[in-house]
């Protein structure tokens, strides 16, 4: 099989491997679609990695012994290696796992454990089946793409009468814009780029504000009369604009942080009792809300469409990395199989 790379500061490109082999209750999977994610970063530091991305969407070719899936069914292969075992993965929350599996002393070999490349080893409790009504490629955004602003709009329980923020309007902050809007909530976005600021006014927000601007904060603050927003989710990493998510919600509202990275320095008083703010850290959704997922999918099919800005052959790795580089994109994805 072919494996993407990356060998050096932006440059990456495509390695023969060997196929792996699944066993025991794991599943082997052709990739048809692999979103691309925050590996672009150690693209651009120079970082080399020779296994990566960590969602995909494809197809059950090989299975070691009988378990959940069969040859020919459609899956997503949702991030991490979890145990399956521990509290955390028996209540559906396996992303919070604390005992995470090691794939090459669970296989043998670190081959399968890469989605940017044509086959991926998952054990099957770690797979969802693709509603047949759904594409690869529009499945594969149950993972990253939707998938984090999904589950904090479900933590801050967002509704129609709530004005949101999203503040990063990179891949999955603009997805949070689809998440938001799809609540029929006011969705304000936080964005200096003005391609992912124009991408974010088509996919559903009310608004967008440059957060370079001299009066960011007050324009937020006018757009809800003053009181600041119901609830706000920063998808950028960056401490100014974690902090500047803070400074925009409301009295007794709520934040949730999906991005890692950022130092963020939170007021116990200021920001915390006298405020009242609830303030969540949520990476995911729970394994219940998987149906309601693929419900958003079935119902935005144009705004995914609008979302996923660029798709690429696997070969065309090093392209896909510059794209991403740019800025000028929404959601970008890899093909393995562009012949097929």
């Amino acid at each position: 099989m072919q494996r993407a790379v990356i060998s050096g500061e932006r440059e990456a490109g495509v390695v023969d491997a060997p196929d792996p082999d699944p066993h025991e209750d794991w599943v082997k999977i052709k990739v048809r679609a692999a979103p691309m994610c925050t590996e672009h970063k150690a693209f651009s530091e120079g970082t080399e990695q020779s296994y990566l991305g960590h969602e995909a969407a494809g197809e059950v070719v090989d299975v070691a012994q009988p378990n959940r899936f069969d040859v020919g069914d459609r899956v997503v292969a949702t991030p991490l290696y979890s145990c399956g075992e521990c509290w955390h993965c028996r209540s559906g929350e396996h992303l919070y796992c604390e005992d995470k599996l090691d794939v090459e002393a669970e296989t043998g070999s670190r081959e399968g454990e890469a989605t940017y490349a044509q086959y991926h080893l998952k054990p099957d409790w770690l797979l969802a089946e693709i509603p047949d009504d759904v594409s690869y490629l529009h499945g594969s955004m149950a993972c990253c793409g939707l998938g984090p602003t999904f589950g904090a709009m479900e933590r801050m329980d967002v509704d129609a009468y709530d004005t949101v923020l999203v503040s990063g309007l990179g891949p999955v902050g603009l997805g949070g814009v689809i998440n938001a809007a799809y609540r029929d909530a006011e969705v304000i976005g936080v964005e200096p780029t003005d391609y992912r600021a124009d991408l974010a006014r088509d996919l559903g927000a009310d608004h967008v504000v440059d957060p370079t601007d001299d009066d960011a904060l007050e324009q937020v603050i006018a757009l809800t009369d003053g009181s600041g927003v119901d609830a706000a989710v920063d998808c950028s990493g960056i401490p100014a604009a974690q902090e500047f998510m803070i400074d925009t919600v409301r009295r007794r509202g709520q934040a949730t942080f999906v991005a890692d990275g950022g130092g963020v320095e939170l007021d116990a008083g200021g920001d915390m009792v006298y405020n009242g703010l609830t303030i969540h850290g949520q990476w995911h959704y729970p394994e219940e809300h998987i149906p309601d997922v693929f419900q958003v999918i079935r119902d935005v099919p144009e705004k995914l469409d609008q979302f996923i800005t660029h798709t690429y052959p696997l070969e065309d790795v090093q392209e896909a990395f510059e794209t991403q580089a740019t800025r000028e994109c929404g959601k970008v994805v890899l093909d393995p199989w562009p012949d097929e």
